[in-house]
């Protein structure tokens, strides 16, 4: 409204001094320019900056700002400042362009100015105004976008890394973190940044994105700074705060997920695998394991991962899920680490733990059912048949007997299956059920299996359908009986003076089948009683004398008097 009038009232002048010219004529104003936006205009007691071309009536130039390339700067409504122009740039938003006409009583009157400028002259004045700002100014500060979720923000003695673009009041940008591709980083309240820019920053949450408009006084003053700021200048500076953190923070742990049951915690010591995504804080990704399908496997507390995740690990579960925000000072300092993680960055990382296990952990055996009737258990050198199913401790199914529509049949002691699940085999009845917890060192180790993963704690569920007892290592008979006294004339049924292939294989089936005797479980019994005979037919002929017969027993006790002779 006072725009309008003014303009009424200065066109009603303009009409009046064509008609009858006089000394009351006064400043005529042409906005040729008005910006659509204009938050603030030019009042008397304003500090502004602005260019200006200056030219008599017939448009002879007698100055310029622009060839002089410095902007002028003044103080509106003081006298500091010609009558005229004082008058005419009341009003003026910044970028806003006018023609200035100052009749020479607003001007430099009867006397002139030098050679530049004759007596009575009128003067005309193309402004564009670039700056304005008041003594009584304070940091202006626009919300433009605040995260719903603003847990903390900008206090003094906090690091901070933020981006900006800064521009003078005009849109003249002066610097940019993009276009360096580098955030600032610096502490906060430590002198550091100018003035207004620290005020601008406190309460500010990682995310927000701010307007931030700083008046000279509390930026750069009567010096300017550089080349690209020039003195008494305004500054804008568009800002996204990309992280924050204090040297006096820890570790946080947040959203955590602890399974109902959880029998033991890590400690110092413990290896661990876990999945994790590794952001900053901002949100930026940086590093996934579940991108290498792989978990990340470490020792606990031994200092091979940086400090802060060392101590995050610390009494988790197996299944827990957790996140961990770990400050620069207890990950990669301010140097950080290759192209995806900035020096003095936080780092947030969501884990979930798959399994852990000490090196000094034993098979762990739980019965889930056995037998009242429990008279023979199984033992080494049994040949059994189980069923069961091998999982993960985080559930993820590796193999089972079912896949094949079988059970399983191996030998115990004799290195058919890992070590851990020999032992959780041995000492069982038929029909019972256990789990057995077998940790890597007596599993597949480091490297693991097929279908494994290396390092992994590995769940079986087994289940024993049937056993045969088997013989000692080495042996392919065992007697269950006493000996006779004479052991060749209970084996030569015919009493002829030796004993062939078929009659040594009647005797020992006869053994088998009255009980005094076991043939190794397992294998054809022919081809068992076969190698038996072959091993006391000792030159060959296809037949047995008393001379070649000596039992197993005997012949292991001579050939240790041998060696240690």
């Amino acid at each position: 409204m006072v725009v309008r009038f003014l303009l009424g009232f200065l066109s009603v002048l303009v009409v009046c001094v064509v008609c009858n010219p006089s000394p009351l004529e006064d400043v005529v104003i042409d906005r040729y320019y008005i910006p659509k936006v204009c938050p603030r205009e030019v009042q008397t007691g304003d500090h502004v900056r602005y260019h200006y071309n200056g030219t008599l009536t017939d448009g002879k130039q007698f100055d310029s700002s622009h060839e002089r390339g410095t902007p002028f700067s003044g103080l509106v409504g003081v006298g500091r400042l010609i009558t005229g122009m004082d008058r005419g740039i009341q009003g003026m938003c910044v970028n806003e362009r006018r023609n200035i006409t100052v009749p020479p009583h607003l001007a430099y009157g009867s006397l002139g100015a030098g050679k530049a400028i004759p007596p009575d002259a009128t003067l005309v004045f193309d402004v564009v105004l670039l700056d304005i700002w008041n003594k009584d100014d304070q940091v202006q500060i626009t919300t433009v976008f605040k995260p719903e979720d603003c847990k903390r923000t900008v206090q003094n003695s906090d690091f901070i890394r933020y981006h900006y673009n800064g521009t003078l009041l005009d849109g003249t940008p002066f610097e940019s973190s993009h276009s360096k591709q580098h955030t600032y980083d610096t502490y906060v309240g430590d002198g550091s940044l100018i003035k207004g820019m620290e005020e601008g920053l406190i309460g500010m949450c990682v995310g927000e994105r701010r307007n931030i408009i700083v008046p000279p006084f509390l930026g750069y003053g009567e010096k300017g700074h550089g080349t690209e700021i020039p003195p008494q200048a305004s500054l804008m500076f568009d800002v996204l705060l990309v992280d924050l953190h204090n040297p006096k923070d820890d570790v946080t742990i947040e959203n955590q997920v602890i399974p109902d049951l959880c029998k033991r915690k890590s400690v110092t010591g413990d290896y661990i695998r876990y999945h994790y995504n590794g952001t900053l804080l901002d949100g930026t990704f940086f590093d996934s394991s579940y991108s290498r399908n792989s978990t990340y496997n470490t020792y606990i507390g031994m200092g091979y991962v940086i400090p802060g995740m060392d101590k995050a690990l610390q009494g988790v579960c197996i299944g827990e899920k957790r996140r961990i925000t770990i400050p620069p000072h207890m990950a990669y300092g301010e140097s950080g680490a290759g192209e995806s993680i900035p020096g003095s960055a936080v780092l947030v990382f969501d884990i979930h733990v798959i399994d852990f296990h000490n090196p000094t952990d034993v098979v762990e055996i739980v019965s889930s059912f056995k037998p009242e009737e429990c008279n023979e258990t199984t033992r080494a050198n049994d040949l059994i048949k189980y069923h069961y199913n091998c999982s993960l401790l985080d559930g993820t199914h590796l193999f089972s007997s079912n896949d094949n529509e079988n059970p399983q049949v191996v030998f115990l002691g004799a290195n058919k299956v890992i070590d851990g699940l020999d032992e959780g085999l041995q000492g069982m009845c038929i029909g019972e059920r256990r789990v057995v917890i077998v940790p890597p060192h007596l599993g597949h180790g480091e490297t693991g299996a097929h279908g494994v993963p290396g390092s992994a704690v590995l769940r079986f569920e087994v289940e024993l359908v049937d056993f045969e007892e088997g013989v000692p290592d080495g042996y392919l008979f065992v007697w269950l009986s006493d000996l006779g006294e004479n052991l060749f004339e209970e084996m030569d049924l015919n009493k002829d003076g030796d004993v062939p292939l078929e009659e040594f294989n009647t005797f020992i089936k006869g053994l088998v089948a009255e009980g005094k005797g076991r043939l190794k479980p397992g294998q054809d019994a022919d081809q068992i009683i076969a190698d038996m005979f072959s091993n006391q037919d000792r030159n060959k002929d296809g037949h047995i004398v008393a001379e070649e017969l000596k039992l197993k027993v005997d012949e292991d006790a001579e050939r240790a008097r041998h060696e240690e002779l």
